[in-house]
């Protein structure tokens, strides 16, 4: 393939680039750019963490598991080009220095990364910036006091840069979603590539060979968020981080279980329809989806077809989608309140979870008139506990009303024991899911932290 972008400020003309070639890689390998570091090489610690500028402005993102096909028309700055042409310090370089920020070294240069993105964006949300930097040394705090005292600090010149919109390869990177049913029609055996937050490690760690990709990140209409009179209308393009902006005011709760979704860095690239599209029984966006009865807008060539999202999972590795088919949109209704989405796991930040719950209960006149709640982590699929609504609906919204729904719970699930959790926590923690919904809804505060950007 051929790629045109700008590194550090230069610009940059490759011909012939394997697709599977990271940016990590690219970098270490052949331009001698090794401040960024290789850690997990899965998306995880952030070592390898660089700055990407595009249309969207800064983001920062994970070198390991970006494709080199992914930076067509784009900028990208590494550590060595934080600092100034003439070797002056970025602030939060300094800040680093005066702070004492730094110890064995390894993890810094993504540290520095991630607070000079959010430095230019004007984001002082420190903790969230670097959850998905990891640190084995300093503890975080000496980082976390860099970021601050840089914070009111002015932006360089040369960290504003907007790279000219260059023309890609139009047979692996189509520029709309017609193209893109065109070309996936044609070629159903493809490899589609969103944000490769997940296709990156089939490359990484399994070591797969994938001899035909498509790369969707320029199908610009598939990146529109839409207010329709059916409701809110995401493109399955639509990364995450523009998700939980979309959703915050009408359902925080879901956006602050979005904000415990992988790293800034993985929300910046991983998108909806690939999440949705990949299908894990342990996602934690279907769930969510599904409690809110969203609809999943499938293509094919010039067929359109619509389902319910919960309707598209079929069984484990296996969903409703039909070669050259593929994931075009969701839709959440304009009417659907009363949402609360539970994530447990082992850390707050940036961890697979145990179960992940999402609950959506109606009540009238004291008796819960209608409910759908779903799960991640408590079967092959993101699956509806029917047999808990089935034995809650129609009775009054009460403790007994619950608890009397106790054995529903193993019709509906019979979850694995894994690392994570055991059976038996998994339906014991979704049964106090339940009870949770109940009393924050008749005014019990909540004692688990959500924190929102």
């Amino acid at each position: 393939m051929d790629i045109d972008f700008l590194l550090n400020g230069e610009s940059v003309t490759l011909r012939g680039v394997e697709p599977t070639r990271t940016l990590l890689d690219w970098l270490r390998e052949e331009r001698g750019l090794r401040g960024t570091k290789e850690g997990c090489n899965e998306g995880d610690c952030g070592a390898c963490t660089v700055m990407v500028t595009d249309d969207r402005g800064a983001r920062a993102l994970n070198a390991c598991i970006l494709f080199m096909p992914q930076l067509q028309g784009k900028a990208v700055r590494t550590v060595e080009g934080i600092a100034g042409p003439k070797g002056e310090l970025h602030p939060v370089q300094q800040a680093m220095i005066d702070h004492h920020g730094s110890q064995c070294g390894f993890c810094t240069p993504g540290f520095v990364v991630s607070m000079a993105v959010a430095h230019l964006n004007g984001d002082t949300g420190h903790d969230d910036a670097l959850a998905g930097n990891l640190c084995r040394c300093t503890g975080y705090a000496p980082i976390v006091r860099a970021a601050e005292a840089a914070a009111d600090q002015p932006v360089p010149d040369w960290m504003r840069e907007l790279p000219e919109g260059l023309i890609a390869d139009p047979q692996h990177a189509p520029e709309s979603a017609d193209a893109l049913a065109e070309l996936y029609e044609a070629r159903p055996e493809a490899t589609l590539v969103a944000g490769a937050t997940d296709v990156g490690l089939w490359v990484t760690k399994l070591m797969k060979e994938l001899p035909d990709l498509i790369f969707l990140n320029r199908c610009k209409d598939l990146q529109e968020i839409e207010e329709t009179a059916l409701g809110l209308r995401i493109g399955a393009g639509v990364t995450m981080d523009r998700v939980m902006e979309a959703v915050k005011t009408r359902f925080p709760s879901y956006a602050g279980m979005i904000r415990r979704y992988g790293s800034a860095q993985v929300r910046n690239a991983a998108t909806i329809g690939g999440n949705i599209a990949n299908g894990s029984p342990i996602g934690d966006n279907p769930p969510a989806l599904i409690a809110l009865d969203a609809t999943l807008h499938l293509r094919k060539g010039d067929a359109r077809r619509e389902m319910p999202i919960g309707e598209f999972f079929i069984d484990y590795g296996k969903q409703d989608r039909q070669p050259g088919e593929f994931v075009e949109a969701v839709t959440i209704p304009a009417q659907a309140d009363r949402l609360k989405v539970y994530k447990l796991s082992k850390r707050f930040d940036q961890d697979i979870s145990a179960v992940c719950g999402a609950f959506r209960i109606r009540v009238e006149e004291g008796r819960v008139s209608e409910a759908r709640i779903a799960f991640g982590g408590m079967a092959a699929v993101p699956k509806r506990a029917t047999a808990v609504e089935r034995a809650i609906t129609g009775k009054p919204w009460t403790d007994e009303t619950v608890m009397g729904a106790w054995d529903a719970w193993e019709k509906d699930f019979a979850p694995l024991s894994d690392m994570r959790a055991s059976a038996e926590y998994r339906l014991d923690a979704a049964r106090n899911m339940l009870s949770r919904y109940l009393l924050e809804d008749l005014g019990a505060p909540s004692n688990v932290l959500e924190v929102m950007p």
